[in-house]
Order: structure tokens, then C-alpha cells, then sequence
């Protein structure tokens, strides 16, 4: 079954992209036409550019942006694949070549960021500094060298900053909604239950998630600690079972906790997914010819044909995972991994259907500085079923 796709067309990319820059290539696109994925109801004031930068375990991605009518439109981008947490769960520390090849990542961001004039930016790093024990000199010579101030983020911060990334992806008829992150070095798990807004479910008020947000966890496993630990290069459906397991061993003190499957049954429930994970699935659910985010992020997915994905990739060589176009060299080892976290995920809380969001962190940052800015102020509109708040703000 085809997901079902509400998103615009995409625009074509260039002929011959070897897959492994293919990621890097489409967040290059999006200076051109991804504002409209990317917007937020608000109203524009002036021309600042805002930057966010998100160093992950896996990946190291730049987003900058102007404030737009409709929210932000970007002006430029990066994300290129470093693995700065390579060996990490290993050794405790991060290795010479991993952070050789974050710091050539950072010396173009750093560039980009000096070259556009940004106003203002927040650059993030996540798991990998958060556990490593040279994590915090690692973020001091970046500071010397490029002069970028980068912030390691609690668990709860980075949490809540997805949710906010993807939040006009969220179904504002449903009861209870489960964001889900799943990174390189640990995955996000976030609970927001709707029906504690009334007003909003009566159309008289906006989805505050902050409001909505009745609980989250950070499980200290991601999608690289995973594969290095079960080798993501060979998986066997025993080996992706004992994946799932342990994912589903971490889950399990939460759900006991809060007892969300529940509270949640016989209710309308939908997962968001903000991760490569999902992404990949989407893409190859798709049949895209090579990874195309336009295409991917926002479409609904349901859960029969993901595990289809799944069990298609297991029955592949690593060889054969390297040759799928959404997937390519740099990923192969993880896709897996990452299937195996989103199985334990869906084994816990069972659904029916899947939202994708290919935004994230840097999406929620870039929001989150332009409301503290007071680019956007309350005021009411209705678009597209949910009252969504603006007016425009005179300097």
C-alpha cells in the first residue's frame, strides 16, 4: 500500500548525485524551495537571519532562515554525516578521526553562518558530548578554532526542542500523540495528550505542546550505539529480534511508569517520527529513485507497511542495503538499528498509523528564538482545521 502523500511536488534533483552526498545535496535544496515545508504560522518582521545548528552523533546539520508570513523561509543549509559518536559507547571518548571529521563539517557551517551575517543562531550538540569524556574539550576547540558557541543540550531540552520542530505536523484530532526521535546515540520518546485542552479541541484555542506534553524519556541508545554493539553490518532476524528486545527492556520502566498503551486504548492515537528511520522507510516505501524530503516529510504511513519495509531490508545483504537509493554507503550499517528501535517502539504502543517529520531540532530551535524575539504575536487565523495564532508586529 502506497502512504498516502498531502505534501507539494518536488523538484527534481541533478543527474548522477552519488547517493552518499544525497542527503547533503537535498538540505543544498532547500535554499530554494523548502520554505514551504518549513513554514509556521506568524507574520514577518524584517529581514534577520536566524541560524541553528544541530551536532549530532551521527550528523552535523546547519539550518538558516528569515522570518516569513507564513513562519520561516531557508535561505541556506547543510547536514553531512561525521559520526562524532563513533566508538563512544565503547571507549567513553570520542575518537582523533571523528572529531577530525566533525571539525570539518563545523569550519563550513562556520563559514555559511559568517557569510550570510547571522543575527542570531544556537548550535546544539546532543548525546555524543552529553556521554563523552573529552566531550566538553571537544566543544572548547570548536569554540577556539570557529569561534561557534555550541550548547550541550539535556535530554529533556533536546525533547522538547523536536517536539516544537515537528508540532504542525501533529493531528489536532487526535487524543494522545507519541513523538518519537530516534538518533544516533540515543532516541527521544515524548507523550502529549491532547484531550487535556479542551478549549483548543473545541476549536476555540492552538495546540500548546508544552501544554500538551504529559511525558518523555531518553533512552541511551541510538541507531549508531546499536549497530556497534550488534554489528550493523550483518543483521539476522535473531540478531534484529535481540535489537528490538533491548530497546523494548529500556521502554519498559516508562510504560510501567505512566501506562500510556492504557491509557490510550480505544483512544485516537498517531506517532510523529522525526528521524532518519523513518525517513528511509518512507522513501523506500515510495519507490523514490533517490531521497527526496518534499516527498517524504509530513506523509502518513501505516504501520503494516513499515514492518513490510523492515522485513524487506532484513532479507537484504549489506551490499544490497548500500545499493537502495534512500539509503546509499554512509547509512547502511545503521538503517537496521534504527528499524529495529522503531519495532520495539510499535511493539510497546501499538497504532495504526505513522506521521513523518523530516525537520527536528533545528526546526524547533529557529521557532524558538523567532517567538522569543516577538516576531510573532497572538492573534487568530484560522488554516487548515487548527486556529492558529498571528499578528503582525510594527517595529
Amino acid at each position: 500500500m502506497k502512504p498516502e502523500h498531502t505534501g507539494p511536488p518536488a523538484p527534481s534533483v541533478a543527474n548522477g548525485q552519488s547517493q552518499t552526498n544525497l542527503r547533503r545535496h537535498n538540505d543544498s535544496a532547500l535554499t530554494h524551495n523548502a520554505h514551504a515545508e518549513r513554514d509556521f504560522s506568524g507574520a514577518i518582521v524584517g529581514g534577520s537571519i536566524y541560524g541553528a545548528l544541530d551536532l549530532g552523533t551521527n550528523n552535523c546539520r546547519l539550518l538558516l532562515a528569515r522570518p516569513s508570513r507564513r513562519g520561516f523561509r531557508v535561505v541556506d543549509a547543510f547536514s553531512r554525516i561525521i559520526r562524532l559518536g563513533e566508538g563512544v559507547s565503547q571507549s567513553g571518548r570520542l575518537s582523533e578521526i571523528a572529531m577530525g571529521r566533525t571539525l570539518e563539517a563545523l569550519k563550513v557551517c562556520a563559514g555559511k553562518i559568517e557569510r550570510h551575517g547571522v543575527a542570531r543562531t544556537r548550535m546544539v550538540a546532543t548525546q555524543a558530548c552529553r556521554i563523552a569524556s573529552n566531550g566538553q574539550d571537544f566543544i572548547d576547540t570548536v569554540k577556539d578554532r570557529f569561534g561557534l558557541e555550541i550548547e550541550v543540550l539535556t535530554p529533556e531540552s533536546e525533547a522538547r526542542l523536536a517536539v516544537a520542530g515537528c508540532a504542525t505536523l501533529i493531528d489536532p484530532g487526535a487524543d494522545y500523540v507519541l513523538v518519537f526521535d530516534i538518533g544516533g546515540g540515543s532516541s527521544e520518546i515524548i507523550w502529549l495528550d491532547l484531550t487535556r485542552m479542551g478549549a483548543r479541541r473545541h476549536g476555540q484555542g492552538r495546540i500548546d505542546v508544552n501544554e500538551a506534553i504529559v511525558a518523555w524519556t531518553s533512552l541511551p541508545v541510538g541507531v549508531v550505539t546499536l549497530s556497534e554493539r550488534f554489528d550493523g553490518r550483518t543483521v539476522t532476524p535473531e540478531s534484529f529480534a535481540a535489537m528490538s528486545a533491548v530497546v523494548g527492556d529500556l521502554l519498559a520502566p516508562f510504560e510501567a511508569q505512566h501506562k500510556f498503551r492504557e491509557r490510550s486504548a480505544d483512544r485516537n492515537i498517531h506517532m510523529l517520527g522525526t528521524s532518519g528511520t523513518v525517513t528511509t522507510i518512507a522513501g523506500i516505501m515510495l519507490d523514490l529513485p533517490r531521497y527526496d524530503r518534499n516527498k517524504v516529510d509530513g506523509i502518513w504511513l501505516q504501520v503494516p507497511d513499515i514492518d513490510a519495509v523492515s522485513a524487506r531490508l532484513l532479507a537484504k545483504s549489506y551490499e544490497e542495503r548500500i545499493a537502495e537509493p534512500c539509503i546509499g554507503r554512509e547509512r547502511a550499517d545503521l538503517v537496521l538499528a534504527g528499524c529495529a528501535i522503531l519495532d520495539a517502539i510499535l511493539r510497546m504502543w501499538p497504532s495504526q498509523r505513522l506521521r513523518v517529520a523530516d525537520r527536528g531540532l533545528r526546526e524547533g530551535i529557529l521557532t524558538t528564538l523567532m517567538i522569543e524575539d516577538g516576531v510573532w504575536r497572538s492573534g487568530r487565523r484560522r488554516r487548515g482545521g487548527v486556529r492558529r495564532d498571528f499578528r503582525k508586529v510594527t517595529p
